[in-house]
């Protein structure tokens, strides 16, 4: 079903009501004027700030440019003198290898030199060790034999001396013995009694 229409009643308007509005509406248009210009204030406000902003930026920029520029020499300047330290280190790192691999050479030949004199000492040694050795050996030898000599004289000596004791010893008895008998003889004479004294 289709909308019913409203029908307009017309009223003529009184033309109190009309002043009334027009009224109302200038109000309206001053209200929107003075908005209009507040905004418009404001605008121009922030343009003001945008611009000073933009310069303030601009001023910055520049300076952040010149910054830049200082930091790009400051950087060639240091990378400049990085490499000519590193050159400088290169070249003395160059001869200070040079100069030990010539050292290193040099002791190299003093090592070999050191080790064949070492060879020589310890086969020196070595022949004298086995010379020592056999000296000693010889001697330990000999030593042997004058103990065994020494020994066997030693042992006839002291048979000899043995045997001339006991012969000693015999006629020292043989002689006490007669001795003994003299004086028993004598003491007896005397009428003495040897058992006694």
């Amino acid at each position: 079903m289709p909308p019913k229409k409203k029908t307009k009643k017309t009223t003529k308007k009184k033309p109190e009501k009309s002043y009334n509005d027009l009224e109302e509406k200038y109000r309206r248009s001053i209200l929107d004027i003075a908005i209009l210009q507040d905004h418009i204030a404001l605008q121009c406000e922030s343009v003001i700030k945008v611009q000073s902003d933009r310069v303030d930026l601009r001023r910055r920029m520049r300076d952040m440019e010149q910054k830049l520029q200082h930091e790009r020499q400051d950087h060639r300047d240091v990378n400049s003198d990085l490499s000519r330290q590193y050159k400088t280190m290169q070249t003395e790192l160059t001869s200070k290898v040079k100069r030990l691999e010539k050292e290193v050479s040099q002791l190299k030949e003093e090592l070999a030199m050191c080790q064949e004199d070492l060879g020589k000492e310890k086969r020196e040694r070595v022949q004298m060790e086995r010379e020592k050795d056999a000296t000693i050996d010889d001697l330990q030898h000999k030593l042997d034999n004058m103990e065994t000599d020494y020994e066997k004289v030693l042992h006839d000596t002291l048979d000899s001396l043995t045997s001339q004791l006991s012969v000693a010893r015999q006629r020292w008895e043989d002689k006490s013995t007669t001795l003994h008998q003299n004086y028993k003889g004598l003491l007896s004479e005397f009428g003495l009694n040897a058992l006694d004294i």
